[in-house]
């Protein structure tokens, strides 16, 4: 949301959106989606994230309960490589969807400031 916060000063002075997926034609370079609408964009990117993650996080459990019934003895072992993997994979994910629109958004407000839109 950040990346589509900072965007919306230089929509409202008639430049256009780079990114195909936010724009009315489907086309980039093109006029960007109304607030709402691409607001709602993000949030059905951000459920199919989540949901992509549970998915994932399930499997791993399955997998888990399978390794604990064949090594009980390495209860703790296999509990804290689960942990970590699903912790690693939730960071990476979230680092990768999240890196390139958090630098989207700094440069927005950096360009914002010398344009002195607001």
């Amino acid at each position: 949301m950040k990346d589509w916060n900072t965007s919306q000063p230089f929509f409202q002075n008639g430049f256009v959106e780079h990114n195909q997926r936010f724009t009315v034609t489907g086309r980039p370079d093109d006029t960007a989606l109304s607030y709402m609408v691409g607001r709602n964009q993000i949030l059905k990117d951000a459920f199919t994230t989540f949901g992509v993650t549970a998915a994932q996080n399930a499997t791993s459990r399955i997998v888990e309960r399978a390794l604990l019934q064949r090594f009980p003895e390495h209860r703790k072992a296999v509990k804290t490589i689960g942990w970590i993997q699903r912790i690693s994979l939730a960071s990476l994910m979230s680092y990768h969807l999240s890196a390139s629109h958090y630098r989207q958004a700094e440069i927005n407000a950096q360009r914002a400031a010398q344009l002195g839109l607001r």
